[in-house]
């Protein structure tokens, strides 16, 4: 198993081709015009109803501070992708493109030479070369980097357990897998609500909207046995995790919980948009998600009784497994990234003039103003320390600049790392909750499970990924369920293997040389 410790997940999906709406531009074109010696041009998606105006106060500390003039074509983030493609149909193109996955279209416009090939540029750079080197290769194609990755958090993952349902039942906060079964056990049998009637659970599952390998409770749970992250090493070859014997291990684990009573009985049917409900309604007391849905749920709580939130609910990051390790799920560590096409951007010189702009847009000043926006204008800060803010309301110049940032953050990079502030925490319990979390991110960064085939684009999962995965996805409910035993899992394996599994590892393992 490896471990590293700022990781991705998995490469983003492909992405939909969606109906092309009208999109407004920084200076109300149509199509993405190609830089001047004076000016970068740029095509970013917005999500905003209406995309910043020209001349507006971001762009100008954008220019100020790197001494060039930025031309930002904005397109509706719902025709992106189309209208990507078809900008890079056209003769019209920017000297720096959002790409938003490593969809079809992209592979395809990438290994056809579109794009620079920045894998041995980022290094010459300061920021770029800050850049965490899992996260661009996760971002990569089959090993070569075509773009500057935006960053996300990279640790969301997470056990979000009733915290009063502990203190009553004066059980610790389990730290390990066994001690969560244990917890799940006397949250099912020992009336954790005080009501006098066997009316709870211990697990809450949903019925999970993705396949394998997609961040459901039952990934994070193999990770934690020690499966690897989609993908794990095993004498020296790359095997998909759900052929080691700690995914089956996991299996048995869900399985057991299943059958004593200790998971909802409707596991396999719950509507997800459901998954909070059986909580927040005292019938169940865990949940294995993010940190967003704890506080989520925490807000539900209080909008029940103001300032319950934090009395009932706590995170708890990733669990030891039974041996004593931890191994930590995190996600992407990015969505999408800046490319440079070639089309635009022709000679090595220009090719240093942008990225040498890229760099600057990823200080911390920056990743400040492209993120939150301008001090004293849309926000300020309420402490010394400068970790929270709060927004600045009542004028037109605030409620523009706080708007434009929104719009702006679609092409921050911040590979250099979050150093931003967070909006100060209404109440006690919600500060408590971020600096637990914090904390908690902080400490599963460290145990992060590299997926070491995350940048790999294959011939056989291009065209069967689906249906592969959904095999496994289908036998691991069917497992839970009785329907199959273990010789029914290995049966599954051996279907998956025959119906292009088999072409998958080597095509993979081929790429890892």
């Amino acid at each position: 198993m490896k471990l590293k410790k700022l990781l991705p997940l998995l490469g983003l999906g492909a992405l939909a081709a969606v109906t092309l709406s009208a999109c407004g531009g920084s200076s109300d074109k149509s199509s993405a015009k190609s830089g001047s010696d004076d000016t970068i041009s740029l095509m970013v998606p917005y999500i905003e109803t209406t995309p910043p105006k020209e001349g507006n106060a971001i762009q100008k500390e954008i220019e100020k501070t790197t001494g060039e003039k930025i031309d930002v074509t904005w397109v509706p983030n719902t025709s992106y992708a189309d209208k990507m493609n078809i900008t890079l149909a056209s003769d019209d193109i920017p000297e720096v493109m959002v790409i938003q996955g490593k969809d079809a279209g992209f592979i395809k416009s990438a290994q056809n030479g579109a794009f620079w090939d920045l894998t041995d540029k980022l290094k010459d750079y300061p920021n770029l070369a800050k850049a965490n080197e899992d996260v661009v290769k996760a971002s990569s194609v089959n090993g070569t980097v075509y773009g500057v990755y935006r960053s996300r958090d990279l640790v969301r993952s997470t056990v979000i357990i009733r915290k009063d349902w502990l203190e009553k039942l004066g059980l610790d906060e389990p730290k390990t897998v066994e001690d969560l079964y244990n917890v799940a056990k006397a949250f099912t049998e020992q009336d954790p609500d005080g009501n006098g009637q066997a009316d709870t659970f211990g697990i809450n599952m949903p019925k999970w909207p993705g396949s394998i390998n997609s961040s459901s409770p039952y990934d994070m749970l193999a990770v934690w046995f020690g499966a690897g992250n989609a993908w794990t090493e095993k004498d020296g070859d790359l095997i998909p995790s759900f052929q080691t014997d700690e995914y089956l291990d996991s299996m048995k684990y869900v399985k057991q919980m299943i059958d004593e009573g200790l998971i909802n009985k409707d596991y396999a049917t719950l509507d997800a948009e459901k998954w909070n409900e059986n909580f927040v309604n005292g019938k169940a007391g865990i949940i294995l998600d993010t940190y967003s849905r704890a506080a989520s749920i925490s807000k539900l709580f209080d909008q029940q009784e103001a300032g319950s939130g934090a009395a009932k609910v706590t995170i708890l990051g990733n669990l030891a497994n039974e041996d004593g390790n931890t191994y930590s799920l995190p996600t992407d560590g990015y969505s999408g990234f800046l490319a440079i096409p070639k089309a635009s951007v022709k000679t090595e010189e220009d090719l240093d003039r942008v990225l040498t702009f890229l760099d600057e847009m990823n200080s911390d000043d920056m990743q400040l103003l492209l993120n939150t926006g301008i001090e004293g204008v849309n926000f300020e800060y309420t402490d010394d320390t400068k970790q929270f803010t709060k927004a600045i309301e009542g004028t037109d110049e605030a409620t523009e600049v706080a708007a434009a940032a929104k719009s702006y953050a679609q092409m921050s990079m911040g590979v250099t790392g979050w150093k931003l502030p967070k909006a100060a925490p209404a109440t006690d319990g919600d500060k408590a909750f971020a600096e637990l979390r914090a904390s908690l991110e902080t400490r599963d960064a460290e145990t992060a499970v590299f997926n070491p085939a995350a940048s790999f684009i294959t011939d056989t999962y291009t065209s069967k990924g689906a249906q592969l995965d959904q095999i496994i996805a289908d036998a691991r409910i069917k497992y839970f369920a009785n329907q199959i035993d273990d010789k029914g899992w290995q049966d599954a394996l051996d279907l998956w293997a025959k119906s292009g599994g088999d072409d998958l590892i080597k095509e993979t393992n081929a790429l890892n040389k």
